[in-house]
């Protein structure tokens, strides 16, 4: 195991022997295996814990083994404790949620102000298939089928080499001691789900399939990264930069079939996701003057070319109305919109206001749709069983002229499921059957 460790660190050049690394340690057989391996081999690290506080003695328990264990290795120990359940509901996210961005914002200071150079934690082959299956079930391109990337910004994962029951069999046989965390054992979060109930199915069918589906998502990598590669290749051919203006040859994009593929190809580079590219690629026949727009450019149809450029205010906020792709976690223009699955709903708090909106996940058409309000638009409001116009919502709410001037709607299957900041549709209501909720936050700009 020490050898295969020291082997994946080298091929995959996540550190130097000497660069010093903070191992994410949970106490867990994953991270503790982590933590002697690094010591065996003579790495430069430091250990961190969480208490996040969810299971009273047990975190305290928790804690005090990982700090006993830095202790008996020799090297510094950091712990935080954090009001998780307190930040969740303040923030109105998932105590699972909650737990993931305050560990990794403390990780993050501690790698700024500690001067590490990276954060290693303990996924293994075992998360990178639960992972896969994860983004599969909810929808995904290419980039969610490449797994647990070894190394992502400053963030390293060198246990990526071995199952969970090579690392489970190597603390037995070299007798290090582990904590079991109780909250592992539950199927109410999907991960666990996959873990407890897919997973031994898949084993039953094919005694072998973490090794297929295994080298299946190294493939997957291997295309994407071929993909990525031929991109830059296509965008340095086709693409003239003039002027600081970025053109697109509409005359040498038409000879590539299919024209959409090949476009988004290209302009993925600017943020503009696939069904954008779909509608560009309809319009290339079409007159001049067409604008089309991601989060951060704006593509003009001309005569002969795609005009490319940075969408600034005035551009995006007078554009007829932007697409939201399923893979996009937020949006900043023309207003600033904040989009996340919640997963576990034991703590979930329905807002009282209007800026945040709880969708029922598995009623939303994807792409979504941002735009502003017109004449003739109606929809059912939350609470109500039949549609209303929305010129008399706004006469009856009292809204000023600026106020419905400033109206965005969000459509979904062309049809209105919220009123951006102010009320959602009834028809896409959060239920007692509900089982993926879809959350968008209205933030300032």
């Amino acid at each position: 195991m020490l050898e295969l460790l020291q082997e994946y660190v080298e091929q995959n050049e996540l550190f130097t022997p000497n660069d010093p690394i903070l191992l994410a340690v949970s106490g867990g057989v994953d991270s503790m295996v982590m933590a002697e391996l690094f010591h065996r081999a003579g790495f430069n690290f430091s250990i961190a814990h969480c208490n996040f506080g969810l299971r009273g003695t047990e975190s305290n328990q928790d804690e005090a083994f990982v700090a006993n264990c830095a202790q008996a290795l020799g090297v510094k120990f950091y712990v935080k404790h954090f009001k998780t359940r307190e930040y969740a509901g303040f923030n109105k996210i998932s105590v699972q949620m909650a737990a993931r961005t305050l560990r990794y914002e403390w990780f993050e200071e501690l790698i700024q102000t500690e001067g590490f150079k990276a954060l290693a934690t303990a996924h293994h082959l075992d998360d990178q298939i639960e992972t896969f299956f994860i983004n599969v079930l909810r929808g995904t391109g290419i980039s969610g089928m490449h797994g647990i990337l070894p190394n992502r910004a400053n963030i390293v994962h060198p246990m990526m080499f071995a199952f969970r029951r090579q690392i489970e069999e190597f603390a037995s046989e070299e007798a290090i001691t582990y904590r079991e965390d109780s909250s592992n054992r539950t199927t109410k979060y999907i991960r666990n789900k996959i873990r407890h109930d897919l997973i031994p199915l898949l084993g039953e069918i094919n005694p072998d399939f973490r090794k297929t589906i295994t080298a299946t998502i190294e493939r997957v990598r291997e295309a994407e990264l071929i993909l990525r590669n031929y991109s830059t290749q296509l965008s340095e051919e086709l693409l003239i930069e003039e002027n600081e203006i970025i053109k697109l040859d509409i005359k040498r994009l038409l000879s590539y079939k299919p024209v959409d593929l090949y476009l988004y190809a290209i302009l993925q580079n600017f943020n503009f996701n696939r069904s954008v590219c779909s509608e560009i690629a309809d319009a290339l026949g079409e007159i001049s003057g067409k604008q089309f727009f991601s989060g951060t450019h704006r593509v003009i149809k001309d005569r002969e070319y795609l005009i490319i450029t940075e969408a600034d205010d005035d551009t995006t906020e007078s554009s007829d109305e932007v697409v939201i792709d399923e893979s996009m976690n937020e949006i900043t223009r023309p207003i600033h919109l904040r989009l996340s699955n919640i997963e576990n709903y034991d703590d979930l708090v329905v807002p009282k206001t209007g800026n945040v909106a709880l969708l029922d996940l598995t009623k939303l058409k994807f792409p979504l749709k941002l735009r502003k309000w017109k004449e003739g638009d109606s929809f059912i409001p939350y609470g109500m069983n039949n549609k209303k116009k929305l010129s008399d919502y706004f006469i009856d709410n009292k809204f000023s002229i600026v106020e419905k001037e400033n109206a965005w709607l969000l459509i979904s299957n062309n049809s209105i499921v919220w009123l951006v900041g102010h009320r959602i549709s009834n028809t896409c209501r959060i239920t007692n059957e509900t089982d993926k909720i879809l959350k968008i936050e209205l933030l300032e700009s």
